[in-house]
């Protein structure tokens, strides 16, 4: 199959062939007979040719002539009518009259506009569209607002390949995909693998793989990939010391326990270390800087989105600044504060470190229910807050007293029995007397 190439004559040969190379390149090279170029041909001229790529080289079997220059385009002459006329004319629009009909001039009316294009005083508005006073829109001051400056994001880690891939060439051959399936899914990918091929060959009634023997040489070159690995990453991220997010540098840091097998990486673990804390420290006066500037502006919300993201891990506010920022937040809290604002306020101030000294002045005057659902997702950060939009606790009913007991019935006298003596008769009375007087 032929393609088209832009190639560069390099030379002219005794009989009569022409070298060629590859525009902007070393590869293809080769040559061609010169009975295909067009006239007048020379060396340094580039072309536009066919070629066929085969096993043995590059041949050229077409060559197509270079475009002719393109000439200037022949220009034609207006002549016009030959009056002298203006280049841009105008046409003015009648004032409207009192009647709200047309003018004289074919305007509409202004029914009943003073000389003040709307209002009798003659405050109107000159262009139309002034505020009443006088004054056009234009003429009002403009309030400009400078959108914050994003923040650069920092570089991600790079690193090259050059130990790991030294140590999969010594290797051998028959080692380097066992290797390979190691250092990207661990010895329970090659696991994983080793099973999902044996299904395959069970169900094709072929001889399976020997797990137990892989699982031994992967087990055996993987803390060789690990430390090779390990040290690709541990040059870059000290390459990029100054500008390498502070993640990837701190991930190869901690790797360094496990990676840094001889005196040679120790060292270069070591000098990695020294490098982050220097770049922490830097970090961090920039971050408080930055805060400072932030709570001085009142910009309270983004001073306490960035007061959540430290450069050094656990390293507490100083003391007046934190004093200032809960300050501010809980000015921002009050009750003539809309509920949007009030619950953005109050998701920042659940992520800041100064969380438990914000004190709300006052509740907003509208709570929403977006603002309760607000509440309610950070109660557990900010509990004192979320407090105050608890509902007061009823208080306990009062228990209401017994009732007394139901009095029974006195027997009547024929469910006597024969056998009661001739005394029983009084003291049936007494007996069913006594709560007849308890009861007056």
């Amino acid at each position: 199959m032929s393609r088209r190439l832009e190639v560069e004559l390099t030379s002219k040969q005794d009989d009569g062939t022409y070298t060629w190379r590859a525009v902007g390149a070393k590869q293809p090279k080769g040559s061609l007979d010169g009975s295909l170029l067009y006239e007048g041909a020379n060396v340094g001229d580039v072309v536009r040719a066919d070629a066929d790529f085969a096993v043995d080289g590059v041949f050229i079997t077409a060559v197509l002539a270079p475009k002719a220059k393109r000439t200037e385009p022949q220009k034609l002459e207006i002549l016009g009518s030959g009056r002298d006329e203006p280049a841009v004319t105008t046409q003015l629009v009648g004032k409207r009259g009192r009647d709200g009909g047309r003018d004289d001039r074919g305007g509409r009316g202004t029914r009943g506009r003073g000389d003040g294009r709307g209002r009798p005083d003659g405050r109107g508005r000159p262009d139309g569209r002034g505020d009443g006073k006088g004054r056009s829109r234009n003429d009002r001051p403009r309030r400009e607002r400078t959108p914050a400056p994003a923040r650069p994001k920092a570089k991600r880690l790079r690193a090259r390949r050059t130990h790991r891939d030294a140590v999969l060439n010594a290797l051998p051959e028959i080692q380097r995909p066992l290797a390979r399936v190691v250092l990207r899914d661990g010895v329970s990918g090659l696991r994983a693998l080793i099973e999902a091929q044996n299904k395959v060959a069970r169900a094709a009634a072929q001889p399976e793989i020997p797990p137990k023997m892989l699982e031994a040489v992967g087990e055996h070159l993987l803390p060789r990939l690990r430390a090779a690995e390990w040290r690709d990453n541990a040059e870059g991220a000290l390459a990029g010391i100054s500008e390498i997010d502070l993640r990837d540098i701190r991930k190869v840091v901690v790797a360094a326990e496990n990676g840094a097998k001889d005196d040679e990486s120790r060292a270069l673990a070591q000098q990695l270390k020294d490098g982050l804390s220097a770049r922490v420290e830097a970090e961090h006066g920039k971050w408080l800087s930055e805060l400072n500037s932030l709570v001085n502006e009142g910009r309270t919300v983004r001073a306490l989105r960035q007061s959540s993201r430290p450069p050094k891990a656990g390293a507490p506010l100083p003391a007046d600044l934190a004093t200032r920022l809960s300050d501010a937040a809980s000015a921002s809290m009050t009750a003539d504060t809309m509920p949007e604002r009030w619950g953005t306020v109050l998701d920042a101030v659940a992520y800041s470190p100064v969380r438990q000294q914000v004190k709300p002045q006052a509740l907003p005057s509208k709570v929403t229910d977006e603002l309760l659902a607000t509440v309610k997702k950070l109660s557990k950060r900010v509990p004192h807050i979320a407090a105050l939009f608890a509902p007061a606790a009823p208080a306990a009913p009062i228990p209401a007293p017994p009732k007394p007991a139901a009095i029974p019935p006195p027997p009547k006298p024929d469910s006597v029995p024969s056998e009661v003596s001739a005394d029983a008769p009084a003291a049936q009375h007494d007996a069913t007397s006594a709560p007849l007087a308890e009861e007056e």
